[in-house]
């Protein structure tokens, strides 16, 4: 199966292939400003399983975990479309879930910084693991 992402212009994709390794939902500060939202969704793939077409401009950060991380954008519309982590022995390329053109597609594995997530929030779904 594969899975096509892209900004709102269009200029810039994400295709990845197979059944992603990870989909999580974050709170923290960082995901809540890439997102512009109370918290960030992503699916990850290894790096062999994904294409990237178009042009990104990158913007460097260093998340709450310590982990640094490279996240691209288009250029010209400014959606946040994926990030690699540095330093990732797995090699993984994490897609952000709203950019995906079936975003629906997926349910999260985890949920972290829940002591982040606003009181009237909750994420729910069966076999979700929450973590602090």
């Amino acid at each position: 199966m594969t899975h096509v992402a892209s900004c709102r212009c269009g200029q810039l994709t994400a295709t990845a292939t197979g059944d992603p390794v990870r989909v999580s939902v974050c709170h923290c500060l960082n995901c809540k400003k890439r997102s512009g939202s109370m918290f960030a969704a992503q699916v990850r793939w290894p790096e062999d399983r994904v294409t990237i077409a178009g042009q990104s401009k990158s913007f460097p950060m260093t998340g709450d975990s310590g982990s640094h991380a490279n996240f691209h954008f288009c250029p010209d519309c400014g959606t946040d479309v994926y990030y690699v982590t540095e330093n990732d022995p797995d090699r993984l390329v994490a897609i952000t879930m709203g950019t995906l053109d079936k975003p629906t597609a997926f349910t999260p594995f985890y949920s972290v910084y829940e002591s982040r997530k606003p009181a009237w929030l909750t994420i729910a779904g069966e076999g979700i693991d929450h973590f602090d």
